[in-house]
């Protein structure tokens, strides 16, 4: 069959085309809204629509259009599993075997070229290593292919990015779409990101354009989040009716009236809420992980207490914390989640109160790890107070070990506890053993391995989430600032995830979530000695220790009292500061 005489210009009329063949309604302005963009976007995008809009399937239209134009176009569809990206290019070319306008795309057998429903040549094309269309697995075989259009359709999906390192795994075999994407072409994602960390998120880094397309108006006070990367179309309605207007219709928690109501109403996209739960709906209908990542990351810098330039030798009797956003500490810098923040305290009294303990956690740079993480905590009134905190790389040279027992001797620790899960007894600690002979010469102090057990990323978790949850836990500013400049020499990339506060805000309960943990768990391990000690109410003992000042100062004055009443009776008798016993009588 030759080409049609009334081409298809436009990828629009194509898409109703398609829609009437597969008896769906004519495509809603939401629907034309993304074909537009598909036939007139850069050639790198990311395009992210909430559930049920049919991403995908005007997507597979496209890749028919695209063909339709020009028949010597080379399509790659890559998606997580290959079951996926076969569907997909099995759903293209059924279309092109059953709408008559595309049926000259049929492959032709009998000229050798390929017809399987994973890799199959349209008829008009001229022969070539590549297929017209072909589908393969984000792990499968990606060299040796060459396309002028690469469709990455979900590639990334819970199952393969819960960790940090799957992730990474993703984000590295996403470049090989470079060594496969002939000159001029464009490569398209298509996807729903399941984290703040996600490869969709990242994209824009890497040159991509960016536009979402989510079920509901957003709330004004998430509209700043989506940033520029609304669809345009949608920003114009807000603009055009007012955001208020756009809020009041529906009973939604999770934004305002629907961006498609002729396909998804407000009663349905309640009755989706409600199925999916709060969370579930802003992640696959709104387009936004801040409620994926509140409860998928448990700890959260916005319950520390911050205290900028703290002592390091004494605290406060009692800390009171609120997320108050005058007490925002701006200047520090962030590398936790969008929307965490550091706060200084309301309210503190007692000041210059002595701490009752100190304590130097280090985790030493073990098999397979390359930074030595410490941490000193400090003990007053039920709170732990950290101040000093960091890494080292390396940590079994002399120059680590003298700089640690410095850090020791300036902090004017009581104790040193070192992890050894990997060392054997502690007489074979070879950590312990080379920093003790440094130690004596620096700064002699009881140095204690400790032994853990259990998956480690649970251990942090329940060592820091409830002290952090009572706001019990108190940071000295400085902290902060050394963390970051502390891996400034390292590129972007890398120096995140070697930082205290980047740890902190991105571990998971998921095995392995993070590369890289040292600084998180000697934090852990400092915070996880004073654990016995938590139980301990800051008002009870700042009461009981004024009682204990207020009746020394009552018996100072009995004994006062004594000592003027035995002179006055010229018959003293009592001891001096020496505590020796002496009298004076008459003569």
């Amino acid at each position: 069959m030759s080409s049609p005489t009334r081409p298809l210009n436009d990828f629009r009329s194509a898409l109703y085309l398609i829609w009437k063949h597969l008896n769906l309604p004519a495509p809603s302005p939401l629907q034309n809204d993304i074909a537009g963009w598909l036939q007139n976007s850069p050639r790198r995008i990311v395009l992210m629509a909430f559930r049920g809009i049919g991403k995908s399937w005007i997507t597979a239209a496209y890749v028919v259009w695209l063909l339709y134009m020009d028949p010597q176009r080379k399509i790659l569809v890559v998606s997580a599993s290959k079951d996926r990206s076969d569907s997909f290019s099995i759903f293209v070319k059924r279309l092109i075997h059953e709408i008559p306008e595309f049926q000259f795309l049929k492959p032709r057998t009998s000229q050798g070229q390929r017809d399987s429903n994973i890799s199959f040549d349209v008829g008009p094309s001229t022969a070539d290593q590549s297929p017209s269309v072909k589908s393969v697995g984000i792990l499968g075989q990606l060299a040796g292919s060459r396309a002028t259009h690469i469709i990455a359709d979900d590639i990334e999906v819970p199952n393969n990015s819960a960790t940090e390192q799957q992730r990474e795994k993703i984000a590295e075999r996403v470049k090989e779409f470079d060594a496969v994407l002939k000159p001029g072409g464009k490569i398209i994602y298509l996807g729903t990101p399941q984290t703040e960390s996600s490869l969709y998120n990242k994209l824009p880094q890497r040159g991509y354009t960016p536009r979402i397309w989510p079920a509901r108006y957003p709330k004004p006070d998430v509209l700043s989040k989506y940033r520029d990367r609304l669809s345009p179309a949608i920003l114009a309605t807000l603009d055009a009716y007012g955001e208020e207007q756009l809020q009041n219709e529906g009973l939604s928690s999770c934004g305002g009236a629907p961006v498609d109501p002729e396909r998804f109403d407000d009663e349905d996209l309640l009755e989706r809420e409600a199925s999916y739960g709060r969370s579930g709906f802003m992640l696959q209908f709104m387009l936004s992980t801040a409620l994926s990542d509140a409860e998928r990351y448990p700890l959260k810098v916005a319950d520390l207490v911050v205290i900028p330039r703290m002592s390091h030798h004494e605290g406060f009797e009692k800390v009171v914390w609120a997320s108050d956003p005058r007490l925002t500490l701006h200047d520090l810098p962030n590398v936790s989640l969008d929307g965490d923040r550091f706060y200084s305290p309301m309210e503190t009294s007692g000041g210059g109160t002595p701490f009752t303990g100190s304590v130097m956690a280090i985790d030493p740079s073990g098999r397979g790890k390359d930074e030595t993480g410490y941490c000193v905590s400090k003990f007053l009134n039920g709170y732990v107070c950290v101040t000093k905190a960091g890494g080292r790389r390396g940590g079994y040279e002399e120059k680590d070990l003298e700089a640690l027992a410095e850090i020791a001797k300036d902090q004017k620790v009581n104790k040193i506890i070192v992890e050894s899960n990997w060392g054997g007894s502690k007489s074979d600690s070879m950590f312990i053993q080379l920093f003790k002979v440094v130690l004596q010469r620096i700064y002699p102090v009881t140095v204690e391995a400790i032994y853990s057990s259990g998956q480690k990323e649970n251990r942090i978790i329940e060592a820091l989430e409830p002290i952090m949850n009572r706001h019990r836990l108190v940071l000295d500013s400085r902290i902060i600032e050394d963390d970051y400049r502390s891996v400034q020499d390292l590129p972007a990339e890398q120096s995140l995830k070697y930082q205290l506060v980047y740890q902190m805000s991105r571990i998971t309960r998921d095995r392995r979530s993070l590369r890289h943990d040292d600084r998180l768990e000697a934090l852990s391990m400092a915070v996880g000695y004073w654990t016995q000690k938590m139980d301990a109410d800051e008002d009870r003992m700042i009461q009981a220790r004024h009682s204990r000042a207020l009746k020394n100062e009552v018996g100072a004055l009995k004994r006062a009292a004594r000592i003027g009443t035995a002179v006055m009776m010229g018959r003293p008798s009592f001891r001096n500061n020496n505590n020796r016993k002496w009298a004076s009588r008459r003569g």
